[in-house]
């Protein structure tokens, strides 16, 4: 009862911060009414409505995105939804998919033309986040789909620094570190300090991520 109650604030939230702009296809895609949805795409202003901005700069896809409306997100892509869009934070719908861990609205973007070498307001492909959140999967699709394992971002972190450093070092983060090096990750590419994955990883105490990396060839 408690997720649900947090969903609909979430949901409500979203909602009346785009209202001062919301396109009648944003306040569908909102309220998840796949049904409306897909008859405004077939209206005459279909196209406007597919590129209209809400006040945060979202496209429709975007806030599809946003709050995981698989179904309805499928709708807009296959009615030629930009996937490369640009929201006001530099967000785009494969960007916000691949930090979100949001896998299937993902793979419809790689689908449909993702420009894998794009970068978040951090300098970061969707790869970087994906890897801090431990999105395993999603780690696994922009792997195979040629994202560059070792961008480094304005933060001076890569894909691996951020696995290391921004998690708990359990599991889910310590297969994305395997997944990372069998890509070819630079086991000993430092961050801005000089500081090693290695090191970072023994710092926090992170056996199993040490082990792995030793493993590799890290020092």
């Amino acid at each position: 009862m408690l997720k649900r109650l947090c969903n609909f604030i979430f949901v409500f939230c979203i909602l009346f911060a785009s209202l001062a702009t919301a396109s009648p296809l944003h306040i569908v895609v909102s309220t998840d009414d796949l049904p409306a949805a897909q008859r405004l795409l077939i209206s005459p202003s279909s196209r406007s409505l597919l590129e209209a901005r809400d006040e945060m700069g979202r496209t429709p896809l975007l806030l599809a995105t946003e709050l995981n409306r698989v179904d309805i997100a499928r709708a807009l892509i296959d009615a030629d939804a930009d996937v490369n869009a640009t929201d006001a934070k530099q967000n785009t719908p494969y960007l916000l998919a691949g930090a979100e861990g949001r896998l299937e609205i993902l793979k419809m973007t790689l689908a449909h033309g993702a420009n894998l070498a794009s970068t978040n307001r951090y300098g970061g492909t969707a790869l970087i986040p994906a890897a801090e959140r431990g999105h395993v999967e999603v780690v696994r699709t922009l792997i195979t789909a040629g994202v560059k394992v070792d961008h480094i971002n304005r933060l001076g972190w890569t894909a691996l620094l951020e696995a290391i450093l921004l998690s708990d070092g359990g599991a889910a983060h310590q297969e994305i570190v395997r997944l990372l090096i069998a890509a070819g990750a630079d086991v000993n590419l430092p961050d801005r300090e000089g500081i090693t994955p290695l090191q970072h990883a023994v710092h926090r105490g992170y056996t199993a991520i040490a082990t792995l990396l030793r493993k590799n060839g890290a020092r």
